[in-house]
């Protein structure tokens, strides 16, 4: 998609085309999630600090960015291309691949149906999209970027929206691009190139695979060289199964009350357990991440004895994880993400001697008793708190009671303030804090 969030606060309110406009974090620790094309010809780009973004055009708009509005964008989006292909791998909101092999006898030759899916993209959504069409993976993402507008302070050039690149001609497009085009060229990776007079991928075509081993090590020397020759052997996988899920926030300010730092592991924690529970997912891994001040980061994990869906086991881990964390010097940032995850009914459940649940049918006296002796050393509630597997249906029961009231319906305790219940949406602060002046009000624009 060509600058997806930005076009689509654009399609929402018209009175903002034509100007260079800024989507993420609008605060001074915020970052650029999107932005015009007439922002990028001041040299504004995705992953920029919002402040260096300001210093760059401080006439520009600024507005937070709104991911529930992107997702359900997105979800729309992907429903155009599945009426193409089944074969479709998303990489992100904004972008994926779709391998229209078997779409070719019933649509048309791939060129054709680039334009198709462009063409019902801009009916349907009202959006602009580019698409490269050719034979692997890495040559189509390069041809959609070749095919985008180019940014211009004397105004967009159009793009060519669709670019092929025919087999016999993978070698002369491919060639004369610069080396940070492939994928796994990092900053660090360049500079050892340049090192050795290799500035485009036909430079490093023509090193020998010893010495690009040798300069980068055996598999990411392999790697590249194949690259750069064109090759790459990555089908397209229409389903990836997640690897974790979490939510992290980048803070206004540094925090160091460990009572308010608390208050974040709870409300990440809720809504991590309501993700993993939305997709029918436990997981076994609790991960707490901090940064400090000076972007020093460090994270600290504990696996638990069988997987969880459940907002209070996560949470009580990631509490006893931030306990053993020194937050003297203050937290920029913090994040709670659980991984190991398995699907609901894929792992068995660990019998344990502190839960009255596993005891069956047995004696009620008894049962009584080991709650109490349970209790006594539980610092997360009372004597007739419920084990983890009761819990996790009461946190069923909750979240079905939201999704029928809204998310702030009703909720821990621990979420609730004088301003009423503050629960973590999907996508949040994921481009750090905004500040006033990224509102939405008339007077912000």
């Amino acid at each position: 998609m060509d600058a997806f969030f930005a076009s689509v606060e654009v399609l929402d309110d018209p009175s903002l085309a034509g100007k260079p406009l800024v989507v993420g974090g609008t605060g001074a620790r915020g970052v650029v999630a999107s932005c015009t094309y007439e922002a990028r010809a001041y040299g504004i780009r995705s992953a920029m600090s919002a402040y260096e973004a300001r210093r760059r055009c401080p006439h520009a708009v600024f507005l937070p960015g709104r991911y529930e509005r992107y997702s359900q964008t997105s979800d729309r989006l992907h429903s155009v291309f599945e009426r193409f292909t089944p074969l479709v791998e998303p990489i992100s909101l904004d972008e994926a691949f779709l391998d229209v092999a078997g779409a070719r006898r019933s649509v048309g030759s791939p060129p054709a149906i680039a334009q198709l899916v462009r063409s019902a993209v801009r009916a349907e959504l009202g959006l602009e999209c580019s698409v490269g069409v050719a034979r692997t993976k890495l040559l189509a993402k390069l041809a959609s970027r070749a095919a985008k507008p180019v940014p211009s302070l004397s105004g967009t050039m159009p793009g060519a929206g669709v670019v092929v690149v025919p087999p016999d001609g993978e070698l002369s497009f491919l060639h004369p691009l610069p080396i940070r085009a492939l994928w796994g060229v990092g900053p660090a990776t360049a500079r050892r190139l340049s090192s050795i007079g290799v500035e485009t991928v036909g430079d490093l075509a023509a090193v020998p695979g010893s010495v690009l081993r040798r300069l980068l090590g055996s598999a990411n020397g392999g790697h590249l060289a194949a690259l750069s020759r064109g090759e790459d052997a990555r089908p397209v996988v229409p389903a990836r199964e997640a690897k974790s899920v979490g939510h992290e926030e980048t803070f206004a300010t540094d925090l160091l009350e460990r009572q308010v730092l608390h208050r974040h592991v709870v409300r990440m924690s809720d809504a991590v357990a309501d993700r993993l529970r939305e997709s029918s997912l436990r997981g076994r891994t609790v991960t707490l991440k901090v940064r400090y001040p000076d972007r020093t980061t460090i994270s600290r994990s504990q696996t638990l004895a069988s997987g969880t869906c459940s907002a209070r086991a996560i949470a009580a881990m990631a509490q006893a994880l931030l306990d053993a964390v020194d937050v003297g010097p203050g937290l920029r940032l913090l994040g709670v993400s659980v991984s190991g995850l398995v699907r609901v009914g894929e792992q068995g459940r660990q019998l344990s001697f502190d839960s009255a649940q596993d005891l069956g049918e047995g004696d009620g006296a008894d049962r009584s008793s080991l709650e109490t002796s349970r209790a006594s050393s539980d610092p997360l509630g009372p004597a007739r708190t419920p084990p983890d597997a009761a819990w996790e249906e009461v946190e069923a029961a909750l979240a079905q009671i939201r999704g029928r009231y809204g998310r702030t319906a009703v909720a821990s305790a621990a979420l609730a303030g004088p301003e009423g219940i503050s629960v973590k949406r999907r996508g949040e602060a994921q481009w750090g804090p905004s500040d006033r002046r990224g509102g939405r009000s008339p007077s912000a624009r």
